[in-house]
């Protein structure tokens, strides 16, 4: 009986539990209504058994054809899905090609063989057939998202998948382009000032003024037909610029050099006029983008002028051009601005709190102690805040006669007092430094960053305090103790003016950053010195203080003894891997180096006793070392800068700092070339 059933093929349909049980129950309920029927009619019972003959085996014909037809097409529908697949292989827009772990071409569909000019290419190495495809591959192995590459002149979307060795490649060329052309008419504005037009025209008659502001008017319109941009007059020295992005990219390749023509063609007129440029993109909003470029202008200004600033409102700021020194201004209006407008900050505040950079030098000690005189003739109680345990040698020096006044040497505190001590009401000056990250009391600055005035001579840096009362940046000065200096004409008259011991730090402040008047120094330097030396500033006590002693004088020669030459007129020294160095000593090696002969570039790489990797950078001029720096990290002078880097060693740093110099000389040499 087995034997015979297992012969017996179901229906599909019954070999279903679900359906099997359902047929089964539906089957028994037939049986017990045949029953019933039979008992009370027998004719009506054997009509209802033929009925349900009927119907099952209609049910079991029409479910087997259902099933039957549902498998045929089934079975249909696979082999289209597979011929599809294979013609999709050959004939969809996307390139597909197979290879081996050695890069020889297995298999490509028609598609990606159109791109080989239809060339055999099967069998073949790839990086024989296409090197810059080859490399693609290699370099976009088993990339979870495709990427964007570019291959010839067409643009892909492409996934490597080694494992199984194939890759897929969608041409998205004219996607692209639409990109590209959409990225290129974005509006750019850009601000263009003119930076000592005021200075240089105020000697000059109507006619030389009318004859160098149509030089310079024709000037930017050429430069603006040439690149598609548009340039409009707003005031004397102010111009406003609005242009598409294309006209920037191609401005931006040319290296702005309408700056160099600005500046040659008025220096032949005896008439030297730079040019400053802040330009703002990636904006859709056109206030936001007005905003921006007169913020990159402001930057440009900060920057000593002379110099092109590009960045977009979150981006990172580009620099171009600031390779001459800042001209000096000519006149103290500024000087007498700034001094009203601090005298009317101080009628705002409680407490005023100066505090400099991290481990002060002289300028910056100096510059705080004449900031607490000038808060003292206008009645205010004023602190100058200093960290007692990271200062320099001459530092300490002048903090020892500091003691011996008492009154002054109860208006120095330390960070963490003056702190505790601030108010929502004080406010907060930072001198010779504008970056919050170097200031000596960071805490401090955190508590009072919305009432925050910074001096200082430094050329300003991406890192900047957003809203500050006040700034006075003048990169043309040589200290900030010099732009302090000539604030002292312009205070209350009748009040206790600078003592012999102020005087005499402020002195010893410009001494310092001007290398004993030898760098850096204009006419309003020695002003600035002679009215210091009025007021009984010690040139006896400054050299006392400036004295090095016999271990750094050794320390520092020992560097210069391992200098070694970068190209003809640069010198390079290394102090040891494992030996902290005093910043001091390593700016001493600097300036040393540029005492001798045949060399115009100096730069001292040392570690630092908190850890991190120093550089010092000096130049004669020739050689802007601010603009090397500020590519590692740090900032200062064209021929003053300095950088401190953390986590790596010496030897790394030094490598470096060789690859931006030679980055920094190369584009230079391509200027020089174009021009």
């Amino acid at each position: 009986m087995q034997k015979i059933m297992k012969k017996i093929k179901l229906p599909a349909f019954i070999e279903d539990v679900r359906l099997r049980y359902v047929s089964m129950a539906m089957l028994a309920l037939a049986v017990v209504g045949i029953i019933v029927a039979a008992m009370i009619r027998p004719w009506l019972a054997l009509a209802m058994t033929v009925v349900l003959l009927g119907l099952v085996i209609a049910s079991f014909y029409t479910l087997e054809t259902i099933t039957r037809n549902t498998n045929k097409y089934i079975k249909h529908l696979s082999y289209r899905i597979k011929r599809g697949e294979q013609e999709a292989l050959v004939r969809m827009p996307m390139g597909i090609l197979m290879f081996d772990k050695d890069l020889n071409i297995e298999w490509l569909n028609p598609f990606l063989s159109q791109y080989f000019d239809d060339d055999e290419v099967l069998g073949q190495n790839l990086g024989d057939v296409d090197s810059e495809l080859a490399e693609i591959i290699r370099s976009n192995q088993n990339v979870q998202e495709p990427r964007r590459v570019h291959w010839g002149n067409h643009q892909f979307n492409i996934t490597v998948q080694t494992g199984i060795g194939v890759v897929y490649m969608m041409d998205v060329t004219p996607y692209a382009k639409i990109e590209q052309e959409a990225a290129d008419q974005k509006i750019i504005i850009g601000q263009i000032f003119l930076d000592n037009y005021d200075e240089v025209t105020q000697s000059l008659d109507d006619q030389l003024v009318s004859n160098l502001n149509s030089f310079v008017t024709t000037e930017l319109n050429n430069w603006a037909t040439e690149f598609g941009l548009f340039v409009k007059r707003v005031d004397d020295d102010h111009f406003l610029m609005i242009a598409y992005t294309k006209s920037l990219t191609a401005v931006v390749k040319n290296k702005f050099k309408i700056l160099d023509t600005i500046r040659e063609g008025t220096s032949k007129q005896n008439a030297p006029l730079t040019l400053s440029v802040g330009i703002a993109y990636g904006d859709s909003d056109l206030a936001q983008l007005a905003l921006t470029s007169q913020s990159n202008l402001d930057l440009a200004l900060g920057r000593g002028g002379d110099q092109v600033v590009v960045k977009s409102k979150a981006g990172e700021a580009k620099f171009y051009g600031g390779k001459t020194n800042p001209m000096e201004k000519r006149t103290r209006v500024r000087a007498r601005m700034i001094s009203q407008a601090l005298q009317e900050l101080f009628k705002q505040t409680d407490k005023i709190y100066v505090v400099g950079h991290e481990r002060p030098d002289m300028d910056s000690v100096g510059a705080a102690l004449g900031i607490r005189r000038i808060a003292q003739m206008n009645g205010k109680e004023c602190y100058v805040v200093l960290d007692p345990t990271n200062l320099h040698s001459d530092v300490e020096r002048l903090m020892e006669k500091v003691a011996s006044d008492t009154e002054l040497a109860n208006q120095i505190i330390t960070p963490d007092a003056a702190y505790l001590g601030a108010t929502e009401k004080s406010m907060l000056v930072m001198v010779d430094h504008s970056k919050p990250s170097i200031t000596t009391a960071r805490s401090l600055y955190d508590k009072l960053q919305n009432r925050v005035v910074i001096l200082d001579h430094h050329r300003r840096g991406e890192e900047f305090p957003d809203n500050p009362m006040l700034v006075y940046i003048e990169p043309y000065a040589s200290s900030t103790c010099e732009l302090i200096a000539e604030m002292f004409e312009y205070q209350p008259q009748g009040s206790a003016p600078l003592n012999k011991l102020e005087a005499t730090a402020m002195l010893a402040g410009i001494t310092v950053d001007t290398k004993s008047f030898a760098l850096r120094t204009g006419t309003r330097t020695f002003d600035a010195a002679s009215y210091l030396r009025s007021m009984g500033a010690d040139a006896m006590l400054i050299s006392t203080m400036l004295k090095e002693n016999v271990d750094n004088y050794i320390q520092k020669n020992h560097l210069i003894d391992g200098v070694e030459m970068i190209g003809d007129n640069m010198a390079l020294c290394t102090g040891e891997e494992q030996k902290a160095y005093d910043p001091v000593i390593a700016a001493q090696a600097a300036d040393t180096l540029l005492s001798l002969a045949g060399i115009d570039a100096s730069f001292v790489v040392t570690r630092r006793r908190d850890g991190k990797v120093g550089i010092s950078a000096r130049s004669l001029g020739d050689v802007n070392v601010q603009v090397i720096m500020e590519q590692l990290g740090g900032g200062g002078h064209l021929s003053n800068a300095a950088t401190q880097i953390e986590n790596t060693t010496v030897a790394d740093t030094k490598g470096e700092l060789l690859n931006v110099i030679n980055k920094v000389m190369n584009q230079n040499d391509d200027e020089d070339d174009e021009a």
